[in-house]
Parts: structure tokens; sequence; C-alpha cells
């Protein structure tokens, strides 16, 4: 019986906005000189990171299908997507609807037995990110990538010999200095492993996740915006814990101190009288903060589904340290790589983004002109902010978000929007 040829893939797919222009690069190495045997790259107009990630594996695994297609092969594909390697492998659920048919379109080029999947850290996937970013480029020029015009030469470009990946390490001693450390190095490292996914001046336009257009040279929109006043629920017994509570836990209800948080709020918002709607998160202590405004406003609450807390899987009701112990080399993942999910299928931070800047708009569209209190959670906040302001991923963990706080971000007609407030809490002293 003849032995299976050892492969290597490496994938990557990115865009500018998420879901923006967006592009994917693979390539195919021999393990044992590193040498590139194949090398695929394609601009695929507006999309999400995820499904540039999953277009980028389809294309490698069938490079070397094209490569090999009568000899049996063993091919170990790397990258950087903690929700694709995760989900490719089947430890994790495939829960969105866009990403089960490319799931079940990469796992039907092979044979099931001859594919392994592993995770890289994104400084070590610059090949097939190099080329994911020419291909976004072309498309900025209104062109598809041409391997002639790749920056790489494949009959020289060698990359070192790539040993099986070893056994996982323990979880860390110290979780909250190794926190400190994989933030300090995603800092450092990003910009220099690929060149920023901005917005593009030209090419396809992207919705308004992308990078917002603005500078003196754009016309002033003079209509009302549709002002989104993002309120924080009040304290739950897990807040001043620090225990994940997400949509997938316990739906704990507000403790003594978060009820009278809310009354703060609702005396405040009464105090202002620009309150027209309010719309909640359909969790309970979101709800309950909610109704304590509404019922001194006199309005009704409207639950967008769409506002929920992440879902935080495995690490629900536990707390940072907890989580580190445990699951440490999860963690450490989660928080370098917005497609990292929690363990146990919760929901990466590119998930929720999708899933908050599809409620905004369809919020902004039904409320324009009017301003609407949205009564949710801290990472649906933090999302809208970091988007309104084209801010990446990371900036998640540079915001201070209080319990009970207001947040504001206007959305003018034009496109733009405007943040106006961050974490107030002056209602609260």
């Amino acid at each position: 019986m003849t032995a299976p040829r050892r492969l290597v893939v490496e994938a990557d797919g990115g865009s500018r906005g998420n879901p923006g222009p967006a592009g994917y690069g693979a390539c195919v190495i021999d393990p044992v000189d590193g040498g590139t045997l194949a090398e695929a790259a394609e601009y695929i107009g507006v999309a999400t990171n995820n499904v540039a990630e999953y277009r980028g594996l389809i294309a490698g695994l069938q490079a070397v299908k094209e490569l090999f297609p009568d000899t049996p092969v063993q091919v170990r594909v790397r990258m950087d997507s903690k929700l694709v390697v995760e989900q490719m492998s089947g430890r994790w659920k495939i829960k969105h609807p866009d990403m089960k048919p490319l799931a079940a379109e990469a796992a039907g080029i092979l044979p099931a037995s001859s594919v392994t999947y592993e995770w890289i850290p994104r400084a070590e996937n610059k090949h097939a990110d190099r080329l994911a970013n020419e291909a976004m480029d072309a498309g900025r020029r209104g062109e598809q990538w041409d391997p002639a015009a790749s920056t790489a030469d494949m009959e020289t470009l060698r990359t070192p010999v790539l040993p099986e990946p070893p056994p996982p390490s323990g979880p860390p001693g110290d979780a909250v200095a190794g926190a400190a450390k994989v933030r300090a190095a995603l800092a450092a490292a990003r910009p220099a492993a690929a060149a920023p996914r901005t917005a593009p001046a030209d090419g396809p336009q992207a919705d308004p996740t992308a990078v917002p257009q603005v500078g003196w040279g754009i016309a002033a929109d003079l209509g009302a915006p549709a002002t989104l006043i993002l309120l924080r629920h009040g304290e739950t017994a897990l807040t001043p814990e620090k225990r994940f509570s997400g949509s997938g836990g316990s739906d704990p209800e507000l403790s003594e101190t978060g009820r009278h948080q809310a009354s703060c709020a609702a005396e405040a918002f009464a105090a202002r009288g620009t309150v027209q709607e309010i719309v909640s998160s359909p969790l309970r202590r979101c709800r309950e903060t909610a109704q304590a405004v509404a019922d001194r406003l006199g309005l009704e609450v409207r639950v967008e589904e769409g506002l929920r807390e992440t879902d935080f899987g495995a690490w629900e009701g536990l707390t940072f340290a907890e989580v580190s112990e445990r699951y440490g080399a999860d963690l450490t993942t989660w928080l370098a790589s917005p497609d990292a999910a929690p363990t146990g299928g919760g929901e990466s931070f590119a998930e929720v983004a999708e899933r908050v800047s599809a409620a905004r708009d369809r919020l902004v569209a039904r409320y324009a002109g009017r301003t609407v209190l949205l009564v949710t959670h801290v990472t649906p906040i933090k999302t809208l902010v970091r988007l309104a302001l084209g801010a990446p991923p990371e900036s998640l963990f540079r915001m201070e978000l209080s319990p009970a706080s207001v947040s504001t971000v206007a959305y003018y007609a034009d496109g733009n929007p405007s943040l106006r407030l961050l974490n107030d809490t002056s209602h609260l002293r």
C-alpha cells in the first residue's frame, strides 16, 4: 500500500470591516523542505472574517486535491482561526447558518481521516495572511489577485520544516499576568503580522460596520440621527464577584444594588426627557433595568434578541482565575483572537459583532430620527462603540464599562456614526 503524501495547508481570510471587503489566501507546503507547492488567493466581495477564513480553507484543500488527484495524502491544516479549527475538528458546534454549508463543503473535499487541524498564532501564519491581503488589495483596485504579481517567489520561498504539534501545555500559573502578556503581545504583534485591514478608499462599498467615512470633505447631514442611548444593566449577585455572566448561564436577577442603580437611571432619564423608545436584551437583568425606566417614563419595553450578552459556554459563572486554571490554553487563545470562542461552544467576539451589528442596523432603520434607550450588556455596548469608531477587536479589552453606566452613539442618514458619551455614571453619584 502506498504511503500517503504528507502536506501542510496554511490558510487565512480577512475582512476590512467585518463584514466588509474580504479576501482569502492559502498555500500548500511540503513539510520535508518547507517549499511552497501551490498558492491560492481571491477577493470575494463584502463578507465577514469567518466566511473569508472558511473560503481560505476550502481553497487550500481544493489545491491539494488538484495537485495530487490520484495520490493518498495526509494533510495538516494550520490556521489562526480558532473558530474554524475547532468546528472542523468537531469539538465546537456550528451554530451560524452561513458557516454550515462552508464547513460541509470543506469536509467533502478530502476524506475526513486524511485531514487534521492545528491552531497557530497569527504571527505564524504570515504567508497565508499576506496572500489574503494581496487579494483584498487587488479587489480595492477592481482586479482579482494575480499569482504573477505576488510579492513572494514560489520557487525560492522556503519556510521552516514544520514538526508535528507538541501536546498542549498546562494552564498558566498566573492568569492575570498571563492575560496582560497576551494583550501586550497582541498589540505589538498584529501591526507586524499584516497590513492594517482598514476600509479601502474605493472598490465595493462596505456596510456600516466598516470604518466610517469621516473628514471635512464629507457633506454635512442635517437630518436628525437615530440616537442610541446604551445603558448597561444594573448589578447582579455575579457582578461584584467578576464572574462570567452571559446568555448561556443562570440568567440572574438584579441584586438590591442593581435595583437601586436602575432606579437612579430612571430618574436621570425622566429629568432629561429625551428617551422616546426603550428596547431591551431578552435577559432578565436587562428587562428588569429597562422596566424600571419604562415605569418611570410611561413607555413600553420592546425586546431585541440581538442585544443579548455573549454566550460564554463552559465559562459561565466562573471567575477569570477559575477559567484560567481550568481552561488556560482556551482563555489565552480567546484573548488573542476575535475568532476564538469560549470552551464548550460559546460565541466568539466576531460572532457577537455580526449579531450586534445586524441588530443595530434593524434599530437604526426602525428609529430613524428618534432617541432610543437600549438596555444591554458589556460586550454588545463595547462592540457598538468600537464599530462606530472603526477600532480593532482588541479595543474591547481597553474600555471600562461600569454597571448601569450610560454611553451614546448617534447614527446619521449618511452612514456616519458619532460617539457622544462613554461610561457615564454621574447619575449614580
